[in-house]
């Protein structure tokens, strides 16, 4: 099970991205589940969506039809949670979306995240592991 973030799938959508191949070829390989919680999907629609168009914004979506992707779930507590790193986390300035990625990983006991953001997800400790794996690796 692997959580997946905003950045990887831009990266997917964008050809000229620069974690593009590095992307695609975790991407190929990945095991599922590729958990997206909700603000990454609403995140990366608007970010597709902007700058590389409908087409491609609606390519994105067809993914979790073809269960390329799976839908996460953010429960009230995972939302208290959010709260929390948010604060937490002031002086990084982590953010909701980056919260519901840990905060979801925390939920299902996931150990693995798909991200192109190191800055924030080698600083945030989960409270179910001491560090997160992170995926891809050839970053």
């Amino acid at each position: 099970m692997v959580i997946v973030d905003t950045g990887v799938l831009y990266a997917l959508a964008d050809r000229r991205d620069s974690h593009h191949a590095a992307c695609v070829k975790w991407f190929v390989t990945a095991s599922p589940p590729l958990i997206v919680p909700p603000p990454v999907i609403a995140e990366a629609c608007y970010l597709i969506g902007r700058s590389l168009g409908v087409r491609a914004e609606a390519a994105f979506l067809d993914a979790f039809a073809d269960g390329s992707l799976m839908l996460g779930e953010l429960l009230l507590a995972d939302i208290e949670r959010m709260a929390s790193l948010v604060r937490q986390y002031a002086d990084l300035s982590l953010g909701g979306t980056d919260a519901a990625v840990i905060a979801t990983a925390e939920q299902t006991g996931a150990t693995a995240i798909a991200t192109v953001d190191r800055r924030h997800f080698t600083v945030v400790r989960p409270r179910h592991v001491d560090a997160l794996t992170l995926l891809p690796e050839s970053l």
